[in-house]
């Protein structure tokens, strides 16, 4: 159905059943609603990210394609430190902060705050390391996050300002 080939495999029932039968376009009319329906509903979220403000609205409706959806409650862990960076996240509704112990013993301080259009994750993602901070829901979040391999495939041009906004973590990362 989706590559419009020859079936792969012939399928055949082991005892009575009932099968529901759907055709080409109607399928195709289904997956592609869905996908429209998915790049609208961020469109304007991503207008308003800055980061991205300087993408054409194609690259942008791209990003809204590979997106996975999440939602934090408050308190909620959204990064924790040390595990392995494997997404960038931006924050689309709600607020979180990224919190770090600073000083052996001591308890965890906040570092940075983030809002609606922020994002994170991208250090550990970019430099293939654990992650230096925990990132916490201060309220109900939603989020949506990118994968490593959509980040380089579609992010590719905007790799040096995501290495530039780095440099605000350095000073963090680097104490224990």
């Amino acid at each position: 159905m989706l590559y419009n080939a020859p079936r792969a495999a012939t399928i055949v029932a082991n005892e009575d059943c009932v099968l529901w039968k759907l055709d080409r376009d109607t399928f195709t009319h289904i997956v592609k609603g869905s996908a429209c329906k998915k790049r609208e509903k961020y469109e304007n979220f991503l207008e308003n990210v800055t980061l991205l403000s300087t993408m054409e609205p194609y690259e942008r409706s791209k990003l809204a394609d590979a997106f996975t959806e999440h939602k934090f409650n408050t308190g909620d862990f959204i990064i924790r430190q040390d595990e392995s960076g494997k997404d960038l996240y931006f924050l689309q509704e709600g607020e979180a902060a990224a919190t770090k112990v600073l000083e052996a013993g001591a308890e965890a301080k906040q570092v940075m705050a983030y809002k609606a259009g922020d994002y994170f994750g991208e250090r550990a993602l970019m430099l293939n390391e654990p992650r230096a901070c925990n990132v916490v829901a201060l309220t109900e979040v939603t989020a949506v996050s990118m994968d490593r391999h959509s980040v380089k495939r579609l992010l590719g041009p905007l790799e040096q300002i995501l290495k530039r906004n780095m440099d605000v973590y350095e000073k963090f990362a680097t104490k224990q």
